[in-house]
């Protein structure tokens, strides 16, 4: 059975940093994406990275560039979301999910609970 489950989140000042964790079972990192996304209030979702599982590469929001870092810890079957100079528009829940049908990140098609973060100003 897949799940995914996300810790790390809540309340933060701006210019904080958070470090979100997602545990991973029923699939192994190796070969397949994994992604975070958030869900801001009012808005659409929205992919801050993801781990591309053909070709290993990660790609970023051009809104988190340069201040979200997202690793993995293959035998630990963790993925990480380090968030540094997090602002307001930051806010949101945030997701983590796996492309296990194409593994490019192009559809999730297996997502976590979610876990807040909210930025104060």
């Amino acid at each position: 059975q897949v799940q995914l489950v996300e810790s790390g989140g809540g309340l933060v000042q701006s210019g904080g940093s958070l470090r979100l964790s997602c545990t991973v079972s029923g699939f192994g990192l190796d070969y397949n994406a994994v992604g975070w996304v958030r869900q801001a209030p009012g808005k659409e979702r929205e992919t801050v990275s993801c781990f591309n599982g053909l070709d290993d590469t990660t790609t970023y929001a051009d809104s988190v560039k340069g201040r979200f870092t997202s690793s993995r810890e293959s035998a630990g079957n963790a993925v990480y979301l380090q968030m540094n100079r997090l602002t307001p528009e930051d806010t949101g829940v945030y997701y983590c999910a796996a492309d296990l049908a194409y593994s490019d990140c192009s559809e999730y098609d297996n997502w976590g609970q979610g876990t807040r973060v909210i930025v104060s100003s």
